[in-house]
């Protein structure tokens, strides 16, 4: 498994079914009526959710699967029409000459790692958000999408919806003027993981193939499954997890493209008593200075709290964005509302 630990340092020296076949089959012209083998690297709820999907597309199949848990791997080969290769090392996988694609729905910690492995093994990827453990890894999963020529999907798929499209059409038309500001937020009451101790992995789970290429720490149960979200080695906390859906679409209608400047953040556990790492309770502001002058600055901010049922206009999840002839409201649950200066109503014609 050292091999696998040194692989960021080697590196550096759906919806989501038809918008991957479809860009990938052309480039097969030749093979077009032949389906497009997928494989999948991670069986859990939302990998076996992105199987289903490409299940039903006729121009799919779904060839391979891969999970270091065994059990996982047992219950998701039922998925696919026809019985898939499985394998618990992907590099197994993505050896098979046949295999076009494969769809990375791993912990947090292994999504570039897999997706950087497969664009190296000439294969186009879908892979969940977030894209990265950490801002180096996307930088080289990009380099390598790039450098093998092939497609690389990300699952912010908020920004695939036609009312997110056509907000952001609104907004660059000026309908409430000059954005400057934008507020985020993700709100809502998540479990407590408890306190536990390290360990013996149960048999089914190849634990040190799943740690992969972080630093290996002893196993711990609520440290897999679900509860990798809320640790450092694995995960990115809610920010990463459902968050990074609305930081996505705040930033798209802020208008920026370039890393912030300057983050401030605070927070804690404010109420989970609890083994995870990340705050359930934060406030962030990322300011981007534009070109400098007067004028161009803009800031996001990110509201979240892991223990309330109270939000903002009746949402979990939402984004204010704040111009200087008005505002809007929009959620990925299907809600827009704009308001023109003085809190006057705007009435827009964009279907949820």
């Amino acid at each position: 498994m050292n091999q696998r630990r040194d692989f960021l340092k080697q590196s550096a020296a759906i919806s989501a079914a038809s918008i991957t076949a479809s860009r990938v089959l052309p480039a097969r012209a030749n093979d077009a009526l032949k389906p497009l083998n997928v494989g999948l690297i991670g069986c859990g709820g939302r990998g076996n959710y992105l199987a289903g999907l490409f299940k039903n597309s006729p121009s799919v199949k779904l060839s391979w699967l891969c999970d270091a848990n065994e059990k996982r791997l047992g219950s998701a080969i039922s998925i696919p029409s026809e019985k898939p290769k499985t394998c618990s090392d992907m590099r197994e996988m993505l050896d098979d000459d046949d295999l076009d694609a494969v769809i990375v729905a791993t912990p947090d910690h292994w999504h570039s790692p897999a997706a950087i492995l497969a664009c190296d093994a000439g294969k186009h990827v879908y892979v969940e958000k977030p894209c990265s453990h950490n801002v180096r890894e996307g930088r080289l999963l990009v380099e390598a999408a790039k450098r093998n020529n092939v497609i690389v999907q990300h699952g912010t798929q908020v920004r695939s919806t036609t009312m997110l499209i056509d907000a952001m059409k609104l907004l660059r038309d000026g309908i409430i003027g000059d954005v400057k500001v934008v507020k985020a937020w993700n709100i809502q009451r998540r479990g407590n993981i408890g306190h536990q101790q390290p360990s013996d992995p149960p048999d089914h789970l190849d634990y040190d193939l799943w740690v992969g290429p972080c630093e290996m720490i002893p196993y711990q149960n609520n440290r897999v499954n679900g509860g990798w979200h809320w640790w450092y080695h694995f995960g990115t906390g809610d920010m990463g997890n459902d968050g990074v859906h609305d930081i996505d679409y705040a930033r798209w209608a802020l208008g920026v493209e370039t890393h912030p400047s300057k983050v401030t953040a605070v927070g804690g556990k404010y109420f989970f008593d609890d083994d995870q790492e990340f705050p359930d309770t934060q406030q962030v502001a990322f300011e981007y200075p534009g070109d400098g002058e007067t004028g161009s600055q803009r800031i996001l901010i990110y509201e979240q709290r892991l223990w309330s049922t109270n939000y903002p206009h009746n949402t979990d999840s939402g984004v204010e964005v704040y111009g200087t002839k008005g505002q809007m409201y929009l959620s990925r649950r299907g809600k827009i509302q704009v308001l023109g200066e003085r809190n006057a109503k705007i009435d827009v014609d964009i279907a949820p």
